[in-house]
């Protein structure tokens, strides 16, 4: 009777020490697993990284370090892509995460002043609650780096965005829908939409095309992505579409140029790949020559 009792005891005891072992190792890998995803959106989709990472001076190619300038002075406005890293003086190393999350999806800093374009913050403002944390928690980690950059000037009005509320995730199961998220989140339609009297119109041309986009790359187009055969992509098959978006190589060959982040692109998985394909053909079709 007593060895059957101290087996008892000591298999209870056991089981104690795993259940307790899992919930201390349980935290380490919910934060493993939360900073694998921010890495994920802040270096693909989210592609902070094509705006927020110099191309040029002594800070080229720090992470997120800003200076990067788009627009000129002759346009609506010069902008100035600011230093995300957490530097506490010239970065956000002094902001709470909700404060990021407000700058992020609502284009408020936390001294209440708004940010302008090229900041996509009417998709932005999709991101989950979940990823957008996501996000927050591996711009932490990234290397603080001292970079005071220029305030922008704007020639517009700038507006705030819409109060972001709570946004649940999106069932990766739901291929297109997912795929849409992606999209949106993504910049795509940002860049391959019309403007129209200063606002995207991607509501009535949603994919169309047309949009200039100045830069040390020279002058650039936004091409028409939406499925008219045409003037758009509907004749690429589902492998020339994956090219176009992650080595910047159309169907008939030629090369793409920036501000496309194919780059970024690049880092997504297949499966993702696949829903923004499987979405994107659900685009209405609208034909538009961006070259006449």
């Amino acid at each position: 009777m007593l060895a059957r009792l101290t087996t008892r005891l000591l298999a209870r005891i056991g089981l104690l020490q795993i259940a307790t072992l899992i919930l201390i190792a349980s935290p380490q890998a919910q934060t493993s697993d939360l900073l694998a995803r921010g890495k994920y959106l802040v270096e693909g989709i989210g592609g902070c990284g094509n705006c927020h990472t110099p191309r040029g001076g002594p800070m080229r190619g720090v992470e997120l370090a800003g200076g990067f300038s788009f627009g000129g002075p002759k346009g609506p406005f010069e902008a100035y892509a600011s230093n995300i890293t957490p530097d506490p003086e010239t970065g956000i190393g002094k902001w709470t995460d909700a404060q990021i999350v407000k700058a992020i999806r609502e284009g408020v800093r936390p001294d209440g002043s708004v940010i302008g374009p090229p900041m996509a913050i009417e998709f932005f403002k999709h991101f989950s609650d979940n990823d957008v944390n996501a996000m927050v928690a591996y711009l932490r980690t990234v290397k603080p780096v001292r970079n005071a950059v220029q305030k922008s000037t704007y020639r517009i009005p700038l507006r705030p965005g819409e109060a972001a509320g709570k946004v649940a995730d999106i069932e990766q199961t739901n291929k297109v829908k997912y795929g849409e998220y992606l999209v949106t989140t993504g910049h795509c339609m940002e860049c391959h939409s019309p403007m129209v009297k200063g606002v995207i119109d991607h509501k009535g041309q949603m994919g169309a095309g047309g949009r200039d986009f100045p830069g040390p790359w020279g002058s650039n187009i936004a091409r028409n992505i939406t499925q008219d055969r045409e003037t758009g992509i509907g004749g690429y098959t589902d492998a020339q579409i994956k090219t176009a978006i992650v080595k910047g190589i159309r169907a008939d060959g030629t090369q793409m140029r920036p501000p496309m982040c194919y780059d970024c692109y690049a880092k997504m998985t297949e499966a993702d790949l696949d829903a923004m394909v499987a979405f994107l053909r659900t685009v209405k079709p609208i034909k538009n020559d961006v070259y006449k």
